[in-house]
């Protein structure tokens, strides 16, 4: 479906060429792309913010200033080309907290590639960074405003100040200005003791504006926020970044220029803390006053410094993989290719064994093997003998098989490594079972990392199991993520040096919750974050302790402040929703769902409990005469001006993961490749695009868009978000009806 898309984008600029920019030689259409850049591996995929003209008919082609009066062109492009606008200015402020990172880009396009008596449909398209999140799009253009917001799916109807669409066309006129507003948040990468923050802004030569050679403006604010008793000591930044100020435990860096191209290069900036060992602390905040939660909220990080010398535990892992029949193909030799990357990092001291499932069980070996060359070198063959994709699901098989194969020893940690493209319909099952097994392993209970590929798992069952197993889960969205998310979880499990983690003086506290509900072991490639909600007296100060891989024990005194400057809620926001929902799909409680919803709405973080409204507004200029009019009109007549209300115009379907799908599971439907499709894809697809205005984020409804918005870049976790239409609906309403009952 990437190869759809580019193939869209590819039409476009073969279209461009219908642009006239006049006999002045000084003025230089766009450049179209390099013999280099069509050498890469995703030549037409977006690489920065990005805002498409939908051509579905040609001959509306043309420079709105000035026509070329070409000949007519007959027939309609199907599917519609994408046609790159071109971008007048663009600015990004960043606010970094911890491992999180809030991101707003402001930016100015405009249709100049169609003539000014004519319209079309918009798409905005955005790559994120390391597990992206949208917050929000709002979209400016001469007479109408447009704007995302999140309203509970039991309750569509009870947005503020919505009011029902008028009847009315959508579409942007030739020659009109788009002022967009983008916001969303995402991960800091975390290695050796440096965080490294990498956003998408590689803009293609192709949107720079044709004319005279003028200096554009681009501007970048970053502001990093050190957590309280650390600083930052060294940093490297891919832009000129400059530092404004400096205050404690915040710093500000301005780049600020004008430049004669757009920015070349992602932004990334990456900077180390002031801490080799073991540190961390513990912030309390009140909830917001909208919070539907009114206890008190905390935050306890723990950072593992920068220590090189420092012992892990030795590892027991199994690796359970789901070779069923949808597993076929690429998607299967990805996962090999994952899987053999991770024997290789084995040590000699290490104990392993491989399971592949389908149905059925296929062992590498009957017990754990240590991991020496020649047995890597036995696996590494009998994978590639035996991982043949065909059958069914079941996945409680073996991981009973691999709990099986640990010993309850205590100078290891027993790793379960769970890869699967599937659902399975004893889920929670599965869970209740592996609970129990954990509790009655009263030393070292396993570990369960899992990678849920696709969309057709129940990522949120995933998310439980590693919950449950204190290891932790991981996305892959699709085939070319494989290898790197895979290979992130099995980082993680390999550098543990703290196991067991628990609290210890929270006597004074009347109620507790935590997220996550069982405290994740400390490794030395990721921050542990916990965080949580009480009543009661907090203590001045944290006591955590925990175990090392020499099985001492290991205890630290961690201070609590009150968090001034530092948005915990929002900042924690994301990860408690999807905790609370993995909890709500197990537990299959109305009042956690209702909560997650509000949550939802409060923070604008999208969940499985509520759906994306666009709200349409129109823009009155008032001036100053017409408002003492309107004033005066007002005493004598005692009638109420009203100033212009949102109309809400589109309900989006849901926009979340979805809680996996039997059916494409059962059938071995191989993940965002032979997903079933509405009847008349392309046909729902234009006429939805002509009929209303929406917006699309990674949504279900439009299997045509699907896979492209899961792998916009290599560094993309995730799509953000497509303004269509006006900014123009592809999750078209008779889209949405043919998808009805379709899950995952």
């Amino acid at each position: 479906m990437a190869e759809d898309f580019q193939a869209a984008v590819e039409d476009g600029l073969r279209l461009s060429k219908r642009i006239y920019f006049g006999k002045d030689r000084a003025v230089a259409p766009p450049k179209p792309p390099t013999e280099m850049d069509r050498s890469s591996e995703h030549p037409f995929l977006p690489t920065s913010p990005m805002v498409y003209a939908v051509i579905s008919n040609p001959s509306i082609v043309d420079n709105p200033d000035m026509p070329s009066y070409q000949p007519y062109v007959h027939g309609k492009c199907d599917p519609p080309a994408l046609m790159p606008l071109q971008m007048n200015g663009i600015s990004m402020e960043v606010e970094c907290y911890m491992d999180t990172a809030f991101i707003t880009v402001n930016g100015s396009w405009r249709v100049h590639c169609v003539m000014g008596s004519r319209s079309c449909d918009c798409r905005i398209a955005v790559p994120m960074g390391e597990q992206g999140s949208i917050l929000g799009v709002e979209v400016e253009i001469p007479r109408k405003s447009y704007s995302t917001q999140l309203a509970s799916m039991d309750n569509e109807s009870a947005v503020p100040g919505a009011k029902p669409r008028a009847s009315g066309k959508g579409k942007i006129d030739g020659g009109t200005n788009l002022s967009v507003k983008l916001k969303w948040s995402q991960k800091l990468m975390y290695h050796g003791g440096q965080f490294t923050l990498n956003i998408p802004f590689k803009f293609p030569e192709y949107v720079t504006p044709a004319g005279k050679k003028i200096p554009k403006h681009e501007k970048i604010e970053l502001t990093v926020n050190s957590c309280p008793g650390t600083e930052i000591l060294s940093k490297t930044t891919s832009h000129l970044l400059k530092e404004r100020c400096r205050q404690a435990g915040k710093s500000v860096f301005v780049y600020d220029s004008d430049v004669l191209s757009w920015s070349s290069s992602d932004v990334s900036f990456a900077y180390t803390i002031s801490s080799n060992d073991t540190s961390g602390a513990v912030l309390l905040s009140s909830p917001p006053l909208l919070d539907v939660d009114r206890r008190e909220m905390f935050s306890c990080y723990l950072f593992p410094g920068n220590k090189q010398s420092r012992k892990v535990f030795r590892r027991e892992v199994v690796f359970v993989v789901d070779i069923s029949g949808s597993m076929k193909g690429k998607l299967l030799e990805q996962t090999k290719n994952a899987l053999f990357a991770a024997l290789a990092k084995l040590d000699p001291e290490d104990l392993f064994n491989v399971i592949a499932f389908n149905g059925q069980t296929y062992l590498f070996a009957s017990s754990l093997e240590p991991a020496t060359a020649a047995t890597i070198e036995k696996a590494t063959q009998w994978i590639s003998l035996n991982f043949l994709a065909g059958g069914g699901t079941n996945i409680l098989l073996p991981l009973n098989q691999a709990i099986e194969m640990f010993s309850d020893s205590r100078n290891s940690i027993p790793i379960i490594f769970l890869v699967t493209d599937g659902a399975d319909k004893d889920e929670r099952h599965i869970c209740d079972v592996m609970k129990s097994q954990f509790t009655d392993r009263k030393n070292v209970f396993p570990r369960i990392y899992t990678l849920g590929i696709g969309m057709f798992c129940n990522h949120y069952f995933l998310r439980k199991l590693a919950i449950l197993g204190r290891g932790h889960y991981n996305a892959a969205r699709d085939v070319d993520t494989i290898e790197a998310c895979f290979g992130v979880l099995f980082a993680r499990a390999s550098s543990i040096f703290l196991a067991n983690i628990a609290f210890e003086n929270l006597d004074q506290i009347d109620e507790l919750e935590v997220f996550p509900s069982e405290i994740p072991d400390l490794s030395s490639e990721s921050p542990l974050v916990v965080s949580g909600r009480y009543r009661g007296t907090f203590p001045e100060t944290l006591k955590l302790k925990g175990s090392l891989p020499d099985m001492s024990n290991f205890s630290v005194d961690l201070s609590v402040q009150e968090a001034k400057d530092i948005p915990v809620g929002k900042m924690l926001a994301k990860q408690e929703i999807e905790l609370l929902t993995a909890e709500a799909w197990y537990s299959d409680r109305k009042e956690l769902k209702e909560k997650i919803a509000n949550m939802s709405i409060e923070y604008s973080i999208i969940s499985e409990y509520t759906n994306v409204v666009l709200l349409e507004t129109d823009r009155v200029k008032i001036t100053a005469e017409s408002a003492a009019g309107r004033r005066a009109s007002s005493k004598v007549n005692d009638v109420k001006t009203e100033e212009p209300t949102p109309r809400k115009i589109l309900v989006l379907c849901n926009n979340g993961l979805g809680f996996g799908n039997l059916t494409a599971t059962e059938e071995n439907i191989v993940p965002g490749f032979s997903a079933p499709k509405p009847p008349e894809a392309a046909d729902a697809y234009i006429k939805g695009a002509s009929r209303c205005c929406g917006w699309l984020c990674n949504c279900r409804c439009c299997w045509c868009c699907m896979g492209v918005c899961s792998k916009m870049n290599n560094e993309c976790a995730n799509v953000m978000t497509q303004v269509c239409g006006a900014l123009a609906c592809l999750g078209c309403y008779s889209c949405c009806d043919s998808c009805t009952g379709q899950e995952g």
